[in-house]
């Protein structure tokens, strides 16, 4: 049962580090091309349980503060992340 547990810390502070990273290294590629691209994965990593990370270093590098989409739907999927993550920590009770 604790292995669960660890496996699953583990996986929400892996796909949190990588929206992290993710955001920062699209930040830099904006500074030397001046293209914002790869959104598609930034959403995706956000889907996949890092929307906590994406909402707050948006606002740790004052990057994409301006884009209405990212402002309405981070804080949203991040409630619907901590969500999902309660029931799974929760729900390891109910296998054994």
């Amino acid at each position: 049962m604790t292995i669960l547990y660890i496996c699953l810390a583990v996986y929400i502070l892996a796909v949190n580090f990588y929206a992290f990273r993710f955001l920062r290294a699209q930040k830099e590629g904006y500074e030397t091309d001046g293209v914002i691209k790869g959104d598609g994965k930034l959403l995706l990593a956000a889907l996949l349980g890092g929307a906590i990370a994406v909402y707050a270093s948006m606002f740790i590098m004052h990057y994409r503060l301006g884009n209405l989409f990212f402002m309405i739907f981070m804080p949203l999927l991040a409630v619907l992340n901590v969500y999902c993550f309660v029931l799974a920590f929760r729900g390891v009770y109910m296998f054994f």
